[in-house]
C-alpha cells in the first residue's frame, strides 16, 4: 500500500512534551522553601485525583518536577555572622532608592516581589556584605550601601540594622 493512502495517528501531530528544566544549581532552599515544595506536591496530588484525561500528563509532569526538587533540597541557614547571603532578607539603598532583598532558593524566588535566586546578579553581589558596606555593582563603585541585613527564616533571629544589630 501506498504511504499515501495510509491513516496518519493522532499523536503525529502533538507538540513533543518535554520535562521541566531541573537549575543545574544546587537546590538550596529556605525553610519556606522547603513549605513551597511541599505545598505545590499536595497541590498536584489532590489534582490528579480529579483530572480529565487530558490533563493527566501535564500534572504527573509537573509533579516530577517537584518531587525532584524535593528530593534535591538542601537546607540551607543563613550565615551565623550576619552577613548577607543565602536565606537574608537584605536592606538596601541602590540608585538613591531604599530597597529590601531576599536572598533565596531558585523556586522560592519572584523578582517582582523583591525574592532574588541566589545565582542573580544583585544577589551574588550582597553575598558576604554587611551594615555599612558600599559595594559595587554594574561595573560602578559604591552602587550599593547595605543598610540591614536579616535571617529571612529566624522566628526571633537578631536583625543586623545600621548602627548596631538589634
Amino acid at each position: 500500500m501506498s504511504v499515501a493512502f495510509r491513516r496518519e495517528s493522532d499523536e503525529e501531530h502533538l507538540e513533543p512534551k518535554f520535562e521541566l528544566p531541573i537549575p543545574r544549581a544546587p537546590n538550596r532552599v529556605t525553610a519556606a522553601g522547603q513549605r513551597l515544595i511541599a505545598t505545590r506536591i499536595a497541590e498536584l496530588e489532590a489534582a490528579l485525583a480529579t483530572a480529565a484525561p487530558d490533563a493527566v500528563d501535564a500534572l504527573r509532569r509537573d509533579l516530577r518536577y517537584w518531587q525532584t526538587r524535593r528530593t534535591t533540597a538542601i537546607p540551607t541557614a543563613a550565615p551565623e555572622d550576619g552577613s548577607a547571603g543565602f536565606g537574608t532578607r537584605v536592606t538596601i539603598r541602590l540608585g538613591g532608592r531604599e530597597r529590601t532583598i531576599d536572598i533565596v532558593g531558585d523556586d522560592e524566588a519572584d523578582p517582582a516581589a523583591d525574592r532574588l535566586g541566589y545565582g542573580a546578579p544583585l544577589a551574588q553581589a550582597l553575598f558576604g556584605a554587611e551594615v555599612g558596606d558600599q559595594l559595587a555593582f554594574n561595573g560602578r563603585d559604591e552602587t550599593i550601601e547595605v543598610l540591614a541585613v536579616a535571617p529571612i527564616d529566624a522566628a526571633e533571629g537578631p536583625s543586623y540594622e545600621a548602627g548596631g544589630a538589634s
